[in-house]
């Protein structure tokens, strides 16, 4: 193809006639409130996962149904267990059995883009055409589509495209032959920065514009030849999805005539603010709904859209200064008219797998609330091999209340959820932060401390997909600290516990109270479990409300509502936008995108979200540790003389004396790698304030028990700052009588069951509490 001067190019452009749009009006998309992520997927590029690989709810009331959804290679014996003791896994109870299941292979879809649910085939042709939209590209690795609609069987359409190595090109199609650019001719797009990107043709010539600027024109032949197959923003492919968008995606638009090169300057200075002001539209997105899976089409013709695998909103658009963005300040996305709108797309989005269901079971109505599996048994490289499916069974509708309700600490088990396609593995594995080694290559591995595979941070994590790492068989420690968890097998020390000590208790997940606060109505005590980190406003509000009302929670756990999250109305998906990356939060990540897009508010940490640990419960975060045998440390007693030693049962502990060990004081020992203490010790290594921050006074009434004490450490001040330890003190245990209402006792350690597991004198302390609370437990 000739390439044509800009002179020329410019002097066969039309000048900006209107021409009447081909398309009717219609109506417009639905709204976030009806968003149906699992709704299914137009055709897809698919991936192949070996191996044994499933996945259901999270939560299920007994009498309900429970589904169960399997990929698998190999075949396998299925079977439903209440789990029973820690790591005595022939003591979990087999309530059904499904026998053999046959391999039955079902693919993922990774890939986010947009789908526009009407196409532009009523047109037949478009004798002029201009394709503009601003990119932000996070990656130049592979092939990407932008605005797309072509047919490579009947070389029909358009396409404006990201070329490997990071160089626009676009394609035209009349249905004889593909009329292609060649993409080294242009600009570069520089990774992580914004473009705005145009291609014009006029039906004699076409040209590529970047950032206001002619880069090159070629010769056309004849009017564009429109496709059959769907429109997309951010993906290419003909009848099937491909080429999937690593980038941020602004304003896109389609006209049917060629603009001038000063109305395409003109559109660049606009940044990305202005919707364009002509009757030749075809259509127009500005993305300005920042939620939900409906794209509406602002240009009266109906190409109204839908987003595929979710993808991210709430990033910003071209004319938007992150700068501007105070981390510890008021701001409000919402009234920020500079700030614009663009979504961020990823080639791995995955938050759903749309599998079918392959096996259903009905936990009966009268069956015992607790931690349960889908356990998968087969035989790889002649040794046999077990795969867990969690799920937690709730209370059922109807059935009384047992006196205390245990909650699960799923969102933390969400957040871990890296490598759900891990490879499968023969026996209990060690899992770290990153996961486990995955199946395949390629396959989506992101979670809260992994980010995409081209670098764009994770705000968001799938519920519909495998969670392995949620497996009762599942260690996060160094072979030095054999017998540690933090996720689903370390909580299951407290649910043996009340088990064995004769304590009726029921189970619910985060996600149960964060859709349901007044579950808690029911009951007597809330005990808040494990590595409870991630916590929604619905719940921090709900167990705010319950001890209100005269409610007690007893706190095992440490680094507790730490990270902010919230839920898609369906389930589908967590988000958390973590930012700083001294304190767990995701690189590349900035403070212009800590906002939320289900409600617009700042995310990351609860405290600077204005939720607080320590107005509810009474402890703040101060840090995290190495997984070091030396690093757990035991309780302290400080304050022995509280009744709560004595009463009814004297637990044998005196001022200065250790507790919260096992035998001799070896492991299990309490003082875990995360840890809660009160708001005067985070005050005292607090050295260093952002303009105009202050740190908010102690509520009254709260009294120190213990206290773990270590040296050489460092802790996290309010404002995120890593600092020496200076009091040495990284774990506190106190008991509240909250000035509000409701009595709070917190034990400030992630390993707090791990270590009532083994210490007497901390068993005797918790039936105390438990006591106090006015729980007993069973007779006979």
């Amino acid at each position: 193809m000739s390439q044509l001067d800009r002179r020329s190019f410019l002097q066969t452009t039309t000048a900006g006639v209107a021409v009447t749009s081909a398309f009717g009006n219609s109506p417009p998309p639905q709204s976030a409130e009806t968003t149906n992520h699992n709704a299914g997927i137009p055709p897809h590029r698919a991936m192949e996962i070996s191996g044994v690989h499933a996945y259901c709810q999270r939560s299920v009331a007994a009498g309900n149904t429970v589904h169960f959804r399997v990929s698998s290679t190999v075949p396998c014996e299925m079977e439903v267990c209440r789990l029973g003791k820690v790591d005595q896994f022939d003591t979990d109870e087999v309530l059904h059995s499904f026998g053999r299941l046959e391999p039955m292979l079902q693919p993922i879809h990774p890939g986010s883009y947009i789908h526009i649910e009407r196409d532009l085939s009523s047109a037949k042709t478009f004798d002029q055409l201009t394709l503009e939209c601003w990119i932000r590209p996070w990656s130049w690795e592979t092939d990407q589509g932008l605005i797309t609609s072509l047919d490579s069987e009947t070389n029909r359409g358009f396409a404006l495209l990201i070329s490997q190595g990071g160089r626009l090109c676009f394609q035209l199609a009349d249905g004889r032959h593909a009329q292609a650019t060649p993409s080294y001719q242009h600009t570069r797009l520089e990774l992580r920065e914004w473009h705005h990107v145009a291609m014009v043709s006029d039906g004699a010539s076409a040209a590529i514009f970047v950032n206001g600027r002619f880069q090159g024109s070629w010769a056309q032949s004849g009017p564009i030849a429109v496709a059959g197959v769907p429109l997309r923003l951010g993906a290419g492919g003909a009848a099937t999805a491909d080429d999937f968008l690593d980038g941020d995606l602004a304003m896109p638009v389609i006209y049917n005539r060629a603009l001038t090169a000063a109305e395409v300057q003109a559109r660049f200075e606009s940044r990305g603010l202005r919707q364009p002001e002509c009757k030749s539209l075809i259509a127009c997105w500005p993305f300005d709904e920042e939620g939900g899976d409906r794209i509406a089409d602002a240009s009266g013709n109906g190409c109204h859209g839908r987003i595929i695998n979710r993808a991210t909103w709430m990033i910003g658009g071209p004319s938007f200064r992150d700068e501007m963005v105070e981390r510890h300040q008021d701001y409000d996305p919402r009234k920020d008219s500079t700030r614009g709108h663009g979504i961020r797309f990823a080639s791995d989005d995955l938050y759903d797998c749309h599998w079918n269901v392959t096996r259903e079971y009905q936990v009966p109505a009268d069956a015992k609330s607790g931690a349960h599996v889908g356990r998968f048994q087969f035989e790889q490289n002649g040794q046999p091999w077990k795969y867990y499916v969690t799920f937690v069974v709730r209370r059922g509708k109807g059935r009384p209340p047992a006196p205390v309700l245990v909650l699960c600490s799923t969102n933390t088990w969400q957040a871990y959820s890296a490598t759900p396609f891990a490879i499968n593995r023969p026996d209990q594995q060690f899992w770290d932060t990153g996961g486990f080694p995955n199946a395949i290559e390629g396959v989506p591995s992101t979670c809260c401390y992994r980010n995409h595979q081209r670098g764009q941070p994770t705000y968001a994590v799938g519920m519909k997909l495998p969670w392995p790492c949620a497996g009762p068989d599942v260690f996060f420690s160094d072979p030095e600290q054999v017998n540690y968890s933090h996720l689903m097998r370390g909580e299951r020390f407290t649910h043996n516990w009340l088990d064995e000590t004769g304590y009726e208790y029921d189970v619910a997940t985060d996600h149960d109270l964060h859709s349901n606060p007044k579950i808690l109505d029911k009951y007597k005590v809330l005990i808040i479990n494990g590595h409870s980190e991630y916590w929604s406003i619905e719940a921090y509000e709900g167990v705010d409300r319950f001890l209100r009302n005269g409610g007690n929670a007893i706190v095992l756990s440490g680094n507790t509502m730490f990270w902010r999250v919230s839920y898609d109305e369906d389930g589908t998906a967590m988000e958390c936008r973590k930012f700083g990356t001294d304190i767990g939060g995701r690189e590349n990540a900035s403070v212009g995108e800590s906002f939320h897009s289900h409600d617009h508010k700042r995310g990351s940490l609860m405290r600077y979200a204005g939720y607080p640990a320590w107005r509810v419960l009474g402890l703040e975060c101060i840090g995290w540790w190495p997984l070091k045998a030396a690093a757990f440390g035991s309780y302290e007693a400080t304050n022995a003389d509280h009744e709560i030693f004595h009463t009814p049962e004297e637990v044998g502990i005196k001022n200065g004396r250790h507790f919260g060990h096992a035998a001799g004081g070896g492991l299990p020992r309490v003082g875990g790698h995360e840890s809660d203490v009160r708001l005067g010790r985070i005050r005292e290594i607090t050295r260093h304030f952002p303009a105009d921050a202050t740190i908010p006074e102690e509520p009254a009434g709260i009294t120190t028990l213990a206290q773990v004490v270590g040296t050489g450490r460092r802790g996290i001040d309010y404002f995120g700052r890593w600092e020496p330890l200076y009091h040495g003190v990284y774990a506190e245990m106190i008991y509240w009588e909250r000035p509000q209402g409701g009595r709070v006792f917190h034990g400030g350690c992630i390993a707090g069951g791990w270590a009532l597991s083994a210490d007497a004198k901390l068993q005797t302390l918790m039936r105390n509490v438990l006591h106090r609370f006015g729980v007993r437990r069973r007779t006979g």
